[in-house]
């Protein structure tokens, strides 16, 4: 079952009101069925889309810092900067796609796959100047912002699709 704010009582008509006087929380359980109504306009966004969302904005940074440079080796950085986000996050996107039996399970995976995430971002970025030979930090980090930010996208996105459901359902 899901637990969710019903409303925020008033002060006056709160069984319940705090030390200060202001009102509590209203739960009210959701029974199963609503819940699944809920997930239903909740649109999901895959972690295999948003990690080849993130790829590609590394391959434009890439492609940018081509045109800016003409450098090779500032490319090598850029695309290293983008394989730094992206492998980890495969990493991770595969361990949390495996689904877990219980909440437990669940919490404790999450955990480890996103310990695995940082630690290979960390080790990633420790062999970085052995792997590119005259590693451009400047356009490897920078990429790196870029292919994170493409998360907000995603969510953007994710918005702008609620958003056009909620509008078909309403007939705008």
């Amino acid at each position: 079952m899901i637990d969710v704010i019903a409303h925020r009582g008033e002060a006056a008509n709160s069984s319940w009101p705090g030390e200060d006087g202001a009102a509590r929380d209203v739960y009210k359980t959701w029974t199963a069925e609503q819940a699944a109504a809920w997930r239903l306009t909740q649109p999901r966004v895959s972690a295999w889309h948003v990690l080849a969302a993130q790829f590609l904005a590394g391959v434009v940074c890439g492609v940018v810092a081509w045109l800016l440079t003409r450098r090779f080796e500032v490319v090598c950085s850029a695309l290293y900067g983008a394989l730094v986000v992206v492998v980890p996050g495969a990493l991770l996107a595969r361990g949390m796609t495996r689904g877990a039996r219980n909440a437990v399970a669940a919490a404790a995976g999450f955990l480890f796959w996103e310990m695995l995430k940082i630690g290979v971002a960390v080790a990633m970025l420790a062999i970085a100047t052995r792997v590119v030979p005259n590693l451009s930090w400047p356009a490897m980090l920078v990429t790196m912002v870029v292919c994170i930010k493409v998360n907000w996208l995603a969510l953007l996105w994710r918005g702008r699709r609620m958003n056009n459901r909620a509008g078909q359902r309403d007939g705008s």
